[in-house]
């Protein structure tokens, strides 16, 4: 599953600066972003199966047509951090809402596959898009002490559009209308259009482009103190003056930091490899493999979007409390004995009810697993390992990772089923899961109430990775 990253870890400042009102409802409407993710992530499961028939598609073209968003994902993802600064994260969410309304109608009308890859790569590049520019801003226009609570709140929305998209699925697949599941997204699209015309640049940008007066007025909107607020618009001035395009020159010139984005891009991998988007992309294809009917299995899937939701607001509220390396390897330990139970059952043909019962559980149980680790603490940990200088450089790194994994595997995975089997292919992915055990324990630090400063400091001082957080 993908997540998101804030570039945004700069120490206080000596003010306690307070948000108002209005500078949350901004930060929640341009959450907004983070349902449209969900939605367009989570209805091609659904629809899938009837898209296949309509179409004739086989195998590798399932995997096209699903992993064609993940492709154009990266190219956005590549491409974000340069058209925020040059349009700003107002605009480049503007351009990704119109990509989003655009790419469902061309896949609710595809006269045929070609067309809705088309569709597809214009809903990837939105989404590579939004999920940079969308909790950037948020960042930058709610205080330090709620930005964590606000940001929570983007990859709640992410899960929630995944489950409203499998509950929009289930109710339309009696009548097997995919075009209706597609063409509905229309609707929050249309509405997340509207939302970001009203949204105000963030200040931050509008001093990237020398616009103070425009700043001084949106940060007095956005905070219930005019000194704080022009105590904040000065101290953004000074880090501004002080910061630099090192990201590049560091990886180059500093082994130290090469070691935190080959970190950070480990994770996305072995995140991708964990099988959730494999399972999320496919799910109703997997419970048909086990003898689901095709409405039985696409219900079964809104019961994998509902766990997820829920689970993701569970390690949400856990992951301060418990810290990230227990809670990393609890979730991957948990995903490795489910997928183990779905791969054995799979073997053996869950062909009574009461396997087919226990076969839903396993699901479930390996989805709650991703949700309270290995989906939202992934993105957590590539934040807070990378420094200053070099976190937009190794953010950057690791969001491409994680769309360029999740593509090759989206698409592969279908090929994988025919090829390997069912059972074969999620025993493959519970190894993956215990491996990822190995990974944390040997190289992921424990960063709970640990400074960022003391996470650089270690880290330029030659600290294993492992120990950063001591």
């Amino acid at each position: 599953m993908v997540g998101i990253a804030s570039s945004s870890s700069e120490g206080p400042s000596t003010q306690q600066p307070r948000s108002t009102a209005r500078a949350t409802t901004l930060g929640i409407l341009a959450a907004l972003a983070g349902l449209m993710f969900g939605l367009d992530t989570g209805v091609v499961a659904g629809a899938l199966p009837f898209i296949a028939t309509d179409f004739h598609a086989g195998d590798a073209l399932q995997g096209w047509i699903v992993s064609s968003m993940m492709a154009g994902a990266t190219v956005g993802s590549l491409f974000a951090g340069r058209i925020s600064v040059r349009f700003g994260r107002t605009g480049a969410m503007l351009g990704a809402a119109i990509l989003f309304l655009l790419g469902t109608l061309l896949c609710a009308l595809a006269p045929g596959p070609a067309i809705m890859i088309v569709g597809r790569l214009f809903l990837g590049l939105a989404v590579g898009v939004a999920a940079f520019a969308a909790p950037l801003y948020i960042s930058e226009i709610t205080v330090e002490s709620v930005r964590g609570a606000m940001i929570s709140f983007y990859q709640l929305m992410v899960s929630l559009g995944i489950f409203l998209a499998f509950v929009s699925d289930s109710l339309l697949a009696s009548g097997g209308h995919w075009r209706w599941m597609l063409g509905v997204m229309a609707l929050p699209a249309s509405f997340f259009l509207g939302i970001v015309l009203i949204l105000p640049h963030s200040p931050r940008w509008l001093m990237m482009r020398g616009e103070k007066e425009r700043a001084r007025r949106v940060l007095q909107s956005l905070r219930s103190d005019e000194e704080v607020a022009e105590a904040e618009l000065v101290d953004i001035q000074s880090r501004l003056q002080k910061s630099s395009d090192a990201g590049l020159g560091l990886f180059r010139s500093n082994p130290n930091f090469r070691r935190t984005v080959f970190l950070g891009m480990l994770l996305q991998i072995m995140q991708q490899l964990s099988g959730i988007n494999a399972l999320l992309y496919y799910a109703p294809r997997v419970f048909q493999a086990a003898h689901f009917g095709t409405n039985a299995s696409i219900w079964a899937t809104t019961l994998v979007g509902l766990t997820n939701m829920a689970l993701t607001g569970v390690a949400i509220a856990c992951v301060d409390r418990w810290g990230r390396r227990p809670l990393l390897i609890l979730s991957c330990g948990i995903a490795a004995f489910s997928l183990a139970g779905v791969g054995t059952l799979l073997a053996i043909g869950a062909q009574s009810f009461g396997l087919q019962l226990l076969l839903c559980g396993f699901v479930l149980l390996f989805v709650a697993g991703f949700a309270i680790g290995e989906g939202p603490l992934v993105w957590t940990l590539c934040s807070e390992v990378q420094p200053t200088r070099g976190r937009d450089f190794g953010i950057g790194c690791s969001t491409v990772t994680n769309w360029a994994a999740n593509w090759a595997i989206s698409n592969m995975f279908p090929l994988g089923m025919a090829m390997m089997g069912a059972s074969s292919t999620f025993l493959m992915f519970a190894v993956f899961n215990g491996l990822f055990i190995l990974v944390t324990v040997l190289f992921v630090p424990e960063t709970k109430g640990v400074s960022l400063e003391r996470l650089e400091a270690n880290l330029f001082a030659g600290t294993r990775l492992r120990d950063l957080g001591r």
